[in-house]
């Protein structure tokens, strides 16, 4: 044989050359290059390290006695948690936190659909009531906080100064134990309703019009369509915003924390709010841990329920 008919035969040889080879440690780099693991790597990393490695880490936390000031340690099998479920204090704030949830949950559904409804229906300068109404939502909390700690103060809020001017008496409204909770829920209402309000109003707008149509046609007035159209239209998107409000309210804790640290009393402790001071100002890391993540269940027992419930519906 040649060797010019040689020399094809060794590149054709060089080139199935075992990885171990230049030519196959090129190879491999250019096929994890155009691998998609390659663009989830960055994401992948941050997310072990924020996110599942302390998730970990806390999960054996909540069986030692860890404290914050790194005393202990100490493996103490399951007592955080039998201490955690007969803790007075743990339930009293999971009860608040049930209160929140369930007088924040609802005014945030319906305010928010009729907020969507009255936009979508053509009122006059639509771009400033979508502002408007999304605007408050864009705004941190402390800053919300701020501006409504003025408003409830008792001698010279704005409030009190309006139901003074109808002739009544004003309130505590952070102050009172019987009232501290629903002006938290106001406040938060106020500052968050805005996003529901755009998904809802995202969702208004891609129903077919042809619906509406046949609707009239039909003879049915804006109640009936309100009632037999919009609303089996907005099913899905209304167990959406279900789901997520819930778990949000089930979360709370900046608002309660800036405007009343969870007085007066407890009224407004929540369970985030008592894990935190558990945590930071009883340094007990260890039983801090293992509440949260009773907690944790209980957030996820909630929304296998909620897509339970949902699942069902849709059958």
């Amino acid at each position: 044989m040649s060797v010019t008919t040689q020399a094809p035969a060794r590149a054709r040889a060089g080139a199935g050359s075992p990885p171990g080879g230049p030519g196959g440690a090129r190879l491999l780099w250019r096929r994890l290059a155009d691998s998609p693991l390659v663009f989830l790597l960055p994401f992948l990393l941050v997310y072990a390290l924020f996110l599942a490695w302390p998730l970990v880490s806390g999960l054996w936390m909540s069986f030692t006695d860890t404290a914050l000031n790194g005393a202990g340690g100490a493996v103490v099998g399951l007592d955080n948690y039998a201490e955690a479920l007969g803790d007075p204090m743990v339930w009293r704030t999971l009860g608040n936190t049930v209160l929140f949830t369930l007088i924040t949950t609802v005014p945030l559904v319906v305010v928010a659909l009729a907020m969507a409804v009255l936009v979508h229906t053509g009122l006059p300068g639509q771009w400033l009531w979508r502002l408007s109404f999304f605007l408050p939502f864009l705004l941190p909390v402390a800053t919300v906080a701020l501006v409504w700690k003025f408003l409830y103060v008792e001698d010279f809020g704005l409030l009190n100064h309006a139901l003074g001017l109808l002739g009544m008496e004003g309130l505590g409204w952070l102050t009172d134990e019987g009232v501290a909770m629903w002006s938290v829920a106001l406040t938060t209402v106020w500052w968050t309703v805005g996003f529901n309000f755009l998904l809802y109003l995202a969702a208004l707008q891609s129903i077919p019009g042809h619906l509406y149509e046949a609707a009239a046609l039909d003879g049915a007035g804006a109640w009936a369509r309100l009632r037999h159209v919009t609303l089996p239209q907005l099913r899905g998107t209304t167990v959406v915003v279900l789901l997520l409000q819930v778990l949000a309210s089930l979360k709370v804790f900046d608002q309660i924390y800036l405007l009343t640290g969870g007085g007066p009393g407890e009224a407004t402790r929540s369970l985030l709010l008592y894990i935190y001071d558990v945590g930071f100002t009883g340094y007990r890391f260890g039983y801090g841990a293992a509440v949260s993540y009773l907690f944790l269940a209980l957030v996820l027992g909630v929304a296998a329920l909620q897509l339970w419930i949902s699942a069902r519906r849709r059958v």
